[in-house]
């Protein structure tokens, strides 16, 4: 092995630069005694850390006797070697106090921060000691890509590697590589061969807002607002899944994302329903294709537990709330809402994306604004890694009027992107209303 400080890993999707990280981490485990420090921007649980890749390797090449697996710990039964888990939002501080790290492993590391390496590099001190870091490149003006890719610091390797290096790539994955590269190139090139993109000023909501919205109640010292609202993203059929978001005044404060299939809607809608009684919240869901179906539960729900959990419907093709209003009321010149926005789903990621555009102008420029213009995200949600990749990914769309809309669930898939069920759980809890909750006219229905 060469020997290097910095040992950096990027490229394209399905190029099994994990793989090799864990299997090549799982080897040195095994002969001599070393610390490995396994950390990600969000880790609130261990299963999103690379301990399932540990703890396959281990399986893969028949070394179970060798390791101690816990449900949160790895421990080679000879040499002493161990490896940790922590996620760098919540435990930066903790990671600072850590003695005897061999190896810093940065896994999916292209959302770390200037002021997060700063406090990293001199904490990893060891004598001989490295730091892997491991990355789908986004945007070049990344400070992982522009720090390590672009401006590359001495005892430094990089290594760009894809998928046509990856000797296991199944001839499924291979088919569907080639018919994205013939569908679309570009697309083709940011997402397998590791090509950032130049900005992302086609997008609604910029990343850089969005991470400027983590846990910025508290960074601005303000409260987080009354008011409970659960946003419900219904999943439809196959492999889609369902969503919840928890927002708890102006803060996201709960994701859950889980399996349910088109005849488990019941159950689904029984999950959120116990959240929203558990936090006194209300529910914004769904209520196209098999979400339609929900508010008939949520009635049910309500009087088998004897209570009025009011429940709204959300129609990402309805029209405009208040479409006389101007976009900007304080602009004389700005069109209304009807004027601008192609449909709800339009007005609604417009609104929220004003919102993480002026968090971020208050985070980073000192800017003043009311609470209820901005909006926060705590870090101890799950998921946050997706939840951002997926707030930050459609694009701004246009309809035949020039009426702007966001892009769709269709045009994402052509992009080889999923539908992004925690991004619109999301959108739709903090969507804009003008009627009346259902619960209303069901708690009528039940007094005749």
């Amino acid at each position: 092995m060469t020997p290097a400080r910095n040992r950096v890993l990027y490229g394209g999707r399905a190029s099994s630069k994990s793989w090799d990280a864990a299997g090549w981490a799982v080897f040195l485990a095994g002969q001599c005694r070393i610390r490995v420090l396994c950390a990600r921007q969000f880790q609130n649980k261990i299963a999103e850390s690379v301990y399932t890749l540990l703890k396959i390797q281990i399986e893969r090449f028949g070394l179970q006797a060798q390791f101690t697996i816990t449900d949160n710990s790895i421990k080679h039964n000879l040499t002493g070697s161990e490896f940790l888990f922590y996620g760098l939002w919540r435990h930066i501080d903790e990671i600072k106090s850590l003695e005897g790290i061999d190896i810093l492993w940065l896994e999916e590391a292209h959302n770390l921060t200037t002021e997060q390496w700063e406090i990293l590099e001199p904490t990893i001190r060891k004598e001989g000691s490295q730091v892997w870091i491991l990355f789908n490149p986004r945007l070049v003006t990344d400070f992982v890509w522009r720090r390590f890719v672009v401006n590359t610091p001495p005892d430094t390797i990089k290594r760009h590697i894809n998928y046509n290096e990856n000797p296991f790539l199944s001839a499924t994955m291979l088919r569907i590589i080639v018919a994205k590269q013939d569908e679309d190139a570009e697309e083709f090139g940011h997402i397998y061969l590791g090509q950032p993109r130049e900005d992302d000023d086609a997008v609604v909501i910029k990343r850089s807002w969005i991470m400027a919205a983590l846990d910025s109640c508290k960074r601005l010292s303000i409260a987080k607002g009354p008011g409970r609202r659960i946003g419900f993203d219904v999943a439809d059929s196959g492999n889609d899944k369902n969503a919840q978001v928890l927002m708890e005044g102006i803060e996201a404060a709960f994701v859950e994302e889980w399996k349910g299939k088109e005849d488990e809607l019941l159950k689904s809608a029984g999950r959120v329903h116990k959240k929203a009684r558990e936090t006194g919240a209300e529910i914004d869901y769904d209520s196209i294709g098999v979400g339609a179906f929900a508010g008939a539960h949520f009635q049910d729900l309500n009087a088998e537990f004897g209570v009025s959990i009011a429940y709204h419907r959300f129609n990402a093709s309805d029209g405009i709330v208040n479409p006389d209003e101007k976009v900007d009321a304080q602009d004389p010149k700005s069109p209304t809402n009807g004027d601008y926005y192609a449909n709800l789903k339009a007005q609604t990621w417009w609104d929220v994306a004003r919102r993480f555009r002026n968090t971020f102008n208050a985070v980073e420029r000192k800017m003043h604004y009311e609470p209820h213009d901005l909006i926060s995200i705590s870090p101890n949600c799950d998921h946050l890694d997706r939840l951002i990749d997926e707030l930050a990914t459609p694009r701004r769309d246009f309809d035949n009027a020039g009426r702007v809309k966001v892009e769709s669930k269709k045009d994402l898939s052509k992009r080889d992107i999923a539908s992004p069920n925690l991004a619109d759980a999301f959108v739709m809890a903090n969507a804009p209303r003008e009627t009346a909750p259902q619960v209303a006219m069901i708690l009528r229905k039940h007094r005749r």
